[in-house]
């Protein structure tokens, strides 16, 4: 089913997938959060620690 339809339905949904080692550690804590976009944003936590980022150079 489309997750638009699931979110309009107010249905149950599965998170929307990342990177597999991150969707494999936080499956672990998957338990902790009643609603799956809290859950995904937890994983988007996780994936962004990760990222390799490029820093602003520090300025005076």
């Amino acid at each position: 089913m489309d997750v638009e339809l699931q979110i309009l339905k107010h249905l149950a949904r599965d998170a929307q997938p990342t990177v597999g080692v991150i969707d494999q550690y936080c499956e672990t804590y998957k338990h902790l959060f009643s609603e799956v976009r809290s859950y995904e944003c937890f994983k988007y936590l996780h994936l962004g620690i990760i990222s390799p980022i490029k820093k602003k150079p520090y300025q005076k």
